[in-house]
């Protein structure tokens, strides 16, 4: 059944493509989460697309069920890789906060601080980190987050009473 539908849809069959989808989508998904992998809705989803557009390099019609699991298992390797990259980059990141940390500065107090900054919207958090934490200027924060200058003097305002007051520091 595979096959026929596999060339009906190398031959631009939408519909051809959307039945071979509706019969692999649940199995795939199911032998990528069985196989450990969170994101399996995301990969399975990467897999059809990918093998849309790879749908002429198969070389055999009636193998297309084994084409698309390899198909979604390179995706899925490919998004451990991408995972493991950011958190070396954000390892990285906080190993160069930790050296810019002043000395004087007990670790309880970073903690702290780490703590009360989490309580802050997104959005203020950031503005917060970057003008307070790095220096930069409200208009730097405001180009660099696409966010109205006067949506970040607030934030920053405002994040900065908050964190006196969770901090229990004075103005």
């Amino acid at each position: 059944m595979d096959a026929a539908l596999v060339r009906q849809a190398r031959a631009g069959s939408e519909v051809a493509f959307a039945r071979l989808v509706a019969t692999h989508e649940k199995p795939l998904r199911g032998f990528l989460r069985k196989s450990g992998w969170i994101d399996a809705d995301d990969i399975a989803q990467e897999a059809f697309v990918a093998a849309w557009s790879h749908l002429p390099k198969l070389r055999d019609d009636a193998g297309f069920r084994t084409w698309l699991y390899g198909v979604a298992w390179k995706k899925a390797l490919s998004h451990r890789r991408g995972a493991q990259r950011a958190a070396a980059r954000d390892e990285a990141w906080r190993g160069e906060q930790d050296l810019e940390a002043a000395t004087d500065v007990a670790a309880e107090d970073r903690l702290a601080l780490e703590a009360a900054l989490a309580t802050l919207p997104e959005d203020q958090r950031a503005c917060v980190t970057l003008c307070l934490g790095q220096a930069w200027s409200h208009a730097e924060v405001s180009d660099a987050l696409g966010i109205p200058l006067g949506t970040v003097k607030s934030h920053v305002t405002r994040g900065r009473e908050r964190l006196l007051a969770v901090l229990g520091g004075s103005r």
